[in-house]
């Protein structure tokens, strides 16, 4: 099937690319710790990914995309290139005064999102620095997605799915070099630039090898601008509200101890390795694909290409964060336990991502249910249940960090439960759109998946005990990484018994779709 061959492309090449980033973590952890230097670091690598996120995976490529997609549909290749040069000048200017104004006005900037760092002599001025070296990745980065865009809706997935591995690998050569910089903070800022220099010229190779050329032109208020614009608007709101839940995230923990950031940080990267792997697999690939689908009026394609998201989502997701969530602290102590991190920092980290680990297979069931949206170009409904959700977190994690004693893991918590009420918002509308409805053989599934998964903890729990020997604290790293392959491969084997034995999925079905990723 050619959503699981383009999913497959993208997954494996994000999950290089996550390999990378725990090379990079792994780094991070032994060289820059969780102490102020990285909490100000932190910030301003989140600072421009905010942007990014809004500008970039956000609004404007969440209503590009279809747009681009339709256009190459009905009216051909010339029409969408010169579709896309406008876009793409557009784009390039606006951000270009953006980032020169923001990098002005960052110490402003500093004292909104991080209003605990105003009276820190250290993170303070190191958080404004830093920052003002990331943040041109803001517009490297977005003109570098746009192009991704463009490639993806020509069925070239690979291009774009590569380019965050550049990213991984020019951050890895800064920590390493990070003698010859003030600092290792200054190290990791550089680099993060020189990642947004590198992907811009990657993707910008594979546009003109594949000859999909547009030129960057005088700017042009189009009827199709327009209308990119208009759709632009609730997609920014809904990418700019859940850019607010991380960032409401900072703020409260700004008001912890040093480290807190830190904490949500290292645990959010491993909550990301199965939401890059799964859930940004499955919104890239489906957008497309769902938008070409529903403008040629093909509602069964349509139907069995969102099913097939959500069967393959659930497949993945569910045994993710149930590994996650058992095995929080051996896989902290194991990754990150070396150097400046410490023990007490290895276990406030786990007590994180096991909060985290709930909330995980509603954030990768919202792409594939925010995609079916984009796809009919209705931004609005997302953009309520971004609204509704960032609410909902950031009361919720102001009560479980002011008025309980979680601290830190409660924030954590906040932000999973503010994902599951996502999925119930956009699930209700949903349901009146018949090609959005599970079929039979999803539901099927989703009830063998379900009880894998609940095998899968149940033997992990049981095998926990008689591996504790692994983990001490003067273990060594390879009797660590041996106790938790043996956590892991067991896991994996208990539930890929029950899948198979089930058959939730077919070992025939399985050689097919091998077979077509290979053509």
């Amino acid at each position: 099937m050619k959503l699981i061959k383009a999913m497959a492309t993208v997954a494996g090449l994000t999950g290089l690319s996550r390999i990378a980033g725990f090379g990079r973590d792994i780094l991070t952890a032994g060289i820059l710790g969780a102490g102020p230097i990285a909490d100000a670091f932190f910030v301003a690598l989140k600072l421009p990914n905010l942007f990014r996120r809004v500008t970039a995976e956000g609004a404007f490529t969440v209503a590009f995309v279809p747009l681009y997609s339709q256009t190459l549909e009905k009216e051909g290749e010339a029409t969408a290139s010169r579709f896309a040069g406008n876009a793409f000048t557009i784009m390039l200017w606006t951000l270009l005064v953006f980032t020169c104004l923001a990098m002005m006005a960052m110490p402003w900037i500093i004292n909104l999102i991080a209003p605990g760092f105003s009276d820190d002599p250290l993170r303070y001025p190191m958080s404004i620095e830093l920052s003002r070296i990331t943040f041109p990745y803001l517009l490297l980065m977005s003109l570098t997605a746009l192009m991704g865009g463009i490639l993806n809706a020509h069925d070239k997935f690979a291009p774009f799915a590569a380019a965050p591995i550049l990213f991984n690998c020019s951050l890895i050569v800064a920590l390493l070099c990070s003698n010859v910089f003030e600092s290792a903070g200054h190290a990791m800022a550089y680099g993060v630039f020189g990642a947004g220099i590198l992907q811009f010229l990657l993707l910008l190779f594979f546009i003109k090898k594949y000859s999909y050329g547009f030129r960057i032109q005088k700017p042009r208020y189009s009827p199709r601008i327009k209308k990119l614009f208009k759709n632009m608007v609730p997609t920014t709101i809904s990418a700019g509200v859940m850019q607010i839940n991380l960032f409401a995230d900072m703020i409260i923990a700004s008001l912890l101890p040093a480290g807190a950031i830190s904490y949500l940080y290292y645990a959010d990267r491993l909550n990301q390795l199965p939401l890059g792997m799964v859930g940004i697999a499955v919104g890239t690939a489906l957008l497309p694909m769902l938008s070409k689908a529903i403008a040629a009026g093909d509602s069964k394609e349509s139907s069995d290409l969102y099913n097939r998201a959500m069967e393959v989502c659930l497949l993945l997701a569910l045994p993710a964060a149930t590994g996650l969530f058992v095995l929080s602290q051996p896989i902290i102590s194991t990754l990150f336990q070396h150097g400046e991190f410490t023990p007490e920092d290895a276990r406030m980290t786990a007590r994180v991502l096991t909060a985290y680990a709930v909330g995980m297979p509603a954030y990768i069931f919202v792409k594939v249910y925010a995609t079916a949206y984009w796809a009919r170009q209705d931004t609005t409904s997302p953009m309520w249940a971004s609204v509704i959700a960032t609410v909902f977190n950031i009361a919720l994690s102001l009560y479980l960090v002011l008025l309980t004693p979680m601290g830190v893991e409660g924030i954590a918590l906040a932000t999973a439960l503010a994902g599951w009420l996502q999925i119930v918002i956009l699930g209700r509308g949903l349901r009146a759109q018949e090609d959005t409805r599970w079929d039979a053989r999803f539901k099927t599934a989703a009830l063998k998946i379900f009880a894998a998964s609940l095998a899968m903890a149940a033997a992990l729990y049981m095998a926990m005990p008689y591996t504790t020997s692994f983990f001490l604290e003067d273990a060594a790293l390879i009797q660590q990484i041996t106790g938790l392959v043996i956590l892991i491969g067991g896991g994996a084997s208990v539930y890929a018994a029950v899948i198979l034995g089930t058959g939730a999925v077919r070992i025939n079905y399985l050689k097919k779709i091998l077979k077509k990723a290979r053509k």
